[in-house]
């Protein structure tokens, strides 16, 4: 099982807000430490892909960063969709939640929360 972490450069970028939120949510639901934030992407939504975005343990084809002391899990295939994207979280009146920032992305649906590549 892959578990060392990589020293490579992490394909994406997590905003403070973000960071803040991901690190309140692992104390809060109390998420074991052998556990990771995996982001990556699946077939489905409006627009064709949607993004994954959860705590998982790495697994074989996964790629480990070390983004500001977390630990960021992806699927090597799916980097070639993320790459350069931004994380970023909003917590407003109108809005409240991840905001998924993607220059890969040639489309994207109102939701927000699936495109097209």
């Amino acid at each position: 099982m892959a578990t060392a972490v990589s020293t490579k450069t992490a394909p994406i970028s997590l905003t403070s807000r973000a960071l803040v939120e991901v690190r309140n949510i692992i104390e809060e639901k109390k998420v074991p430490t052998e556990y990771g934030l995996r982001i990556g992407v699946q077939g489905g939504g409006c627009s064709g892909m949607s993004y994954l975005l959860g705590f998982d343990k790495a697994k074989d084809n996964d790629e480990v960063y070390d983004l500001d002391g977390l630990r960021l899990i992806m699927d090597k295939k799916h980097a070639m969709y993320v790459l350069g994207m931004e994380v970023d979280f909003q917590d407003g009146l109108n809005a409240r939640g991840f905001v998924f920032n993607n220059p890969q992305a040639k489309s994207t649906c109102g939701c927000g929360s699936s495109f097209s590549a």
